[in-house]
């Protein structure tokens, strides 16, 4: 699978359905997604958004190259899941507690699960929360 004497790291991250699985090894700043460069990943702003983690990491993710599968959920779900587990990657990869500080700074999900997730539909009503209206008379 791996050669030997290559770091090689795998991480798990999830938002709502989505789940994103990151393989992190030594290598030449590579990130793709879904079998897709980083750089052809459109819209802007969800490249942008999965960028983060790797401008916070500056130059050590220039010699890391992370392989992220996204499965689940929309695309907004897999884009979130996709930064947090390139964002666990750099930081197992690299053991560096100053880079996990930094992440945890500047926002916390990078590092740790969004738990929540859909409310489930209750009787006597269309959703959630929503109600049948009672006539008063």
């Amino acid at each position: 699978m791996t050669k030997k004497g290559k770091k090689t790291v795998f991480v798990k991250a999830k938002k709502k359905a989505a789940v994103a699985r990151a393989i992190a090894k030594e290598g030449h700043g590579n990130i793709t997604i879904n079998k897709r460069h980083l750089h052809t990943i459109k819209p802007w702003y969800l490249k942008a958004f999965i960028e983060e983690p790797l401008m916070i990491a500056g130059d050590l993710a220039k010699n890391i190259d992370i392989e992220v599968r996204a499965t689940g959920g929309g695309f907004m779900g897999q884009a979130v899941s996709a930064r947090s587990a390139i964002a666990k990657a750099l930081v197992k990869y690299s053991k560096d507690k100053n880079l996990e500080k930094k992440f945890r700074e500047y926002d916390r999900l990078l590092l740790v699960d969004d738990p929540r997730r859909k409310e489930s539909k209750k009787p006597l009503g269309k959703g959630a929360r929503k109600k049948r209206q009672k006539t008063k008379r």
